[in-house]
């Protein structure tokens, strides 16, 4: 409680964007002003809820175009809620098609969080405006105005854009930011943990369709690739095993190429995000040059530092190039990752409910349950004498999450928020008693108000809905004194229901974890098992194949940290892992990844001799995998037997002179056996309390 309660009244100010909120209120303001003026208060209200979500579906994190989200947005909810008119006249035909529309609503998460919340609430506005009553007719003009609302909020983004590709700036930004910071703390701790989220957010931002292609800023083209490439040699310069000395002029030595690279990674980083000019600082760039002494390190350290001079010289001379200039063969340019046209969702977006078609599914347990929950809150809320039975559903709908966690900070937000914007709203309303123009003029405040601060704290957003609601259905008439008691009370009763689904039909995350370390698991092997096949037939490297090994293990990574995130705040426990192990586990699969992602720094060239031990350590953790894997859902100890023998007859061939490949392939070995030892450990054990030190679990 605490903890949702500082997380709901927190307002950051450097994510508040007011040059987009004052453009989103400026659509709803020219929305309401003109069916106000030109029609009647009942059309105004039903354009204004069009314009305002699709206001919101802009702030939605998504490397769309803002006006594609926009129009997205507001022709679902058009269809939605003519469909809710034509059902509502009857009560049982529109309790049918509120379960199957919420059911979907549900399943659509599987597409991603951004269909998932935008189409939340498309069914959450079509509860409110589905009770003003209209004809047939009337209800086809509804939806034209609510789709004409989603017009006039795209057409605003045309006419005024607000930092033009900002949500992919900022996404690289962060990136080469990430890196950066990297780089800083590798100075104090060479074995410090990397979080690759950030990498894995400008992969996503860099998917583009050719049409985007043509118009991206030059700006953003090159340095993800760069930052990639750069990572792994910052690890392998600053690792006292693989790389500099523990202590000396060494590491002195590579303590300044780490400071200097973060400096001109942070410079770009900037210009990046603001789209000005790189200023490179002149101190950093002469670091990054061959002492006129000489060399000050040598062997593998040598060679990364050389090559981390090498990719810091490519991003400054990709710095040099002009910010927005966009080359005469961008037609021609394919150097980015493809992305679906709007058409081409379609199978892709089949493919994924197919895919969580399947009763284990989270995603269509979340369905049922969001479907369930709004049906017995539509049919509470009619049979109750308080009138504005529409509120209890529509609370389940916007507080019911795929995850625990989220599910019960959002209903308590929900309810805080609520009565504070019932109780803001009902006050003015029953103290100024303002007419159609006036409630207008508070209703577009309370939507700029939600726009500047939608991306802080839920409670204040919460609240700033709840007001505009009340004041927009002031429009209509609607008296306020009604408005408080039922919509405090209702609001409760779905708040209940939705907290009451997750009791009787629960999807818990915490029994999936060693499932989900499995999967880790198996994606570090195969990716370790494609570096080491590089140093075994070098003639033989295929960069695509260690790449495509280097993603999936960021994205089993990823899963793991999400659910064992939720399962954190899930109030049941693993039997068989406890926190103290599941840390542990966690950090000897993050060292297994960064100790093969050293050995990647140093792959040979492919005219190098191939290396029959570096073959056979390959095909013995091959081989060994998939027992492995087996062996941890299984509750079971993982053998690694033949990758020791392995490791063993390799370290005899190379003792005089161990390289880089076997030194990696000993701390390999190492993270495994701390893994083993990690899962072997019970709740109860020493070591496995939860404020345990996971290094020691």
């Amino acid at each position: 409680m605490k903890a949702t309660a500082r997380a709901g009244l927190a307002i950051e100010r450097t994510r508040l964007e007011p040059l987009v909120a004052l453009r989103g209120a400026c659509g709803v303001a020219l929305v309401i002003g003109l069916t106000l003026w030109l029609g009647s208060p009942t059309l105004a209200v039903s354009s204004a809820f069009g314009a305002f979500s699709s206001g919101i579906a802009t702030f939605q994190r998504s490397w769309r175009p803002r006006p594609a989200l926009a129009l997205a947005a507001a022709g679902g909810l058009a269809v939605s809620t003519f469909l809710g008119y034509l059902a509502a006249a009857h009560t049982a035909t529109f309790l049918v098609m509120i379960a199957a529309w919420t059911l979907l609503t549900g399943m659509a998460w599987a597409v991603g969080p951004v269909s998932g919340l935008v189409s939340t609430q498309m069914v959450a506005v079509m509860l409110v405006t589905v009770t003003l009553p209209t004809s047939a007719l009337g209800a086809l003009q509804h939806a034209a105005l609510i789709g004409l609302g989603g017009v006039v909020q795209a057409a605003l983004i045309v006419l005024f854009p607000v930092r033009p590709w900002g949500v992919q700036r900022d996404a690289l930004a962060d990136a080469l930011a990430a890196v950066a910071d990297y780089a800083r703390r590798l100075r104090h701790d060479p074995v410090a943990p990397f979080d690759p989220q950030p990498l894995m957010e400008a992969r996503s931002a860099a998917a583009l369709t050719p049409r985007q292609a043509r118009r991206r800023p030059r700006q953003l083209r090159g340095y993800r690739l760069l930052a990639e490439r750069i990572r792994p040699v910052l690890a392998s310069l600053a690792d006292p095993v693989v790389g500099a000395a523990p202590d000396g002029p060494e590491r002195d030595r590579a303590r300044d190429l780490l400071g200097a690279t973060a400096t001109v990674l942070d410079a770009v980083a900037h210009a990046i995000r603001w789209g000005k000019p790189v200023r490179l600082p002149p101190d950093a760039m002469a670091v990054l040059e061959v002492p006129p002494t000489g060399p000050m390190l040598s062997g593998a350290a040598r060679r990364a530092a050389l090559r981390l001079m090498a990719l810091v010289a490519d991003v400054v001379e990709s710095s040099d190039e002009p910010v927005e200039a966009v080359t005469a063969e961008g037609a021609k340019d394919r150097r980015y990752l493809p992305r679906p046209t709007v058409p081409g969702m379609v199978p892709v977006a089949l493919r994924a409910l197919r895919r969580e078609a399947r009763w284990s599914s989270p995603v269509l347990r979340h369905a049922v349950r969001v479907s369930v929950v709004a049906s017995c809150g539509y049919l509470l809320g009619t049979a109750l004498p308080w009138g504005h039975g529409y509120w209890a559903p529509l609370t389940s709908v916007m507080v019911l999450r795929p995850d625990f966690g989220q599910t019960f900070s959002r209903g308590v937000a929900r309810f805080t928020g609520t009565l504070a914007g019932v109780v803001l709203g009902g006050a003015v309303m029953a103290l100024a008693h303002p007419g159609p123009y006036v409630s207008a003029a508070l209703a577009v405040v309370c939507a700029a108000s939600l726009y500047l601060l939608m991306r802080t704290g839920f409670i204040v957003a919460s609240a700033c809905v709840t007001a505009y609601v009340v004041f927009l259905l002031g429009i209509a008439g609607e008296g306020w004194s009604q408005t408080v008691a039922a919509r405090v009370a209702l609001t409760l009763l779905g708040g209940a229901l939705a907290m009451a689904a997750y009791v009787v039909f629960p999807a818990w995350e915490t029994p999936l974890l060693r499932d989900r370390l499995a999967d880790w698991l198996g994606a570090n092997g195969r990716y370790a098992v494609a570096v080491f096949d590089v140093h075994a037939r070098p003639a033989d490297r295929r960069p695509r194949q260690v790449r495509e090994a280097l993603l999936d293990a960021r994205a089993a990574r990823a899963a793991w940290e999400q659910s064992e995130a939720r399962a954190h705040k899930e109030p049941v426990r693993h039997r068989g892992l406890s926190r103290g192990a599941a840390r542990a586990a966690q950090t000897a699969l993050s060292t297994m990844g960064r100790v093969t992602m050293l050995v990647e720094a140093h792959l040979p060239a492919p005219d190098a001799p191939a290396s029959k031990e570096a073959e056979a350590f390959a095909e013995a953790l091959r081989q060994s995998l998939p027992e492995a894997v087996t062996a941890v859902r299984e509750r079971r100890a993982a053998e690694w037997d033949a990758v020791h023998e392995a490791l063993e007859r390799w370290q005899d061939r190379e003792e005089e002179r161990p390289g880089v490949a076997v030194r990696g392939a000993e701390l390999l070995v190492e993270a495994l056996d701390d893994l083993t030892q990690a899962l072997a450990r019970r709740p109860g054990k020493p070591g496995s309390r939860p404020g345990g030190n996971p290094g020691k679990d």
